[in-house]
């Protein structure tokens, strides 16, 4: 089974780019919509995600908006709350791949927002990088309801530079040129890594493969 990291700065496509992978047959793994779990009534991090927090649990499940409100008060408030979610989400990324191992699955693409930020890198066969020139990226994400350009630079600022996650890729997919073009670059990675004898490496010229 191949296991391909998916990640990009916010606003870069990522989350079409993942559609675009389910669409052409990979599994997708979806790390915010394993928070989104934990999160729930019953799940793992409501406990100590409330110990950390008083306050942002009602009706047994993490109200994200008090959690937002939380994490906007207190500079160390993220690195506390990743401290109790990163380990969680990574248990359950470990037992859901075995399963699908089990399940005979050829390729799995996990779609991790901050995968060099946690780590992620070292546990998968090959990352590919969503990028997008500046100005596309930030005309998308200045388009969302309710968000600042304020807010946006401080989501920039905990986030690996765009510059430097395309450096250490092994693919790139540019949403930049289009749907289409990123469709086909999509499709031309999977062509690549489920190769009978494919394996991770870099191009002669020492360039991410596109």
């Amino acid at each position: 089974m191949i296991i391909l990291g998916l990640t990009g700065s916010i606003g870069m496509g990522k989350s079409t780019t993942a559609e675009m992978f389910a669409e052409a047959g990979a599994l997708v793994w979806n790390a915010d919509e394993a928070v989104h779990r934990l999160y729930a009534p019953g799940g793992a991090a409501v406990g100590p995600v409330g110990d950390a927090f008083p306050g942002v649990v009602v009706d047994g499940a993490v109200d994200r908006a008090r959690l937002a409100e939380a994490l906007g008060r207190d500079d160390q408030a993220f690195k506390r709350l990743e401290a109790v979610v990163h380990p969680l989400v990574a248990a359950g990324r470990l037992a859901d791949l075995a399963a699908t191992k089990a399940q005979g699955v050829r390729l799995v693409v996990l779609d991790i927002p901050l995968l060099y930020e946690t780590g992620g890198a070292a546990m998968v066969d090959a990352v590919v990088v969503v990028t997008a020139p500046a100005e596309v990226q930030r005309a998308r994400v200045l388009a969302r309801p309710g968000m600042t350009a304020e807010r946006f630079e401080a989501i920039l600022a905990r986030q690996v530079p765009d510059a430097e996650k395309r450096r250490r890729a092994d693919f790139i997919i540019d949403t930049g040129r289009g749907l289409e073009a990123a469709r086909q670059q999509v499709r031309a990675i999977m062509d690549r890594v489920l190769t009978p004898g494919w394996s991770r490496g870099l191009s002669d010229g020492g360039e991410p493969i596109h």
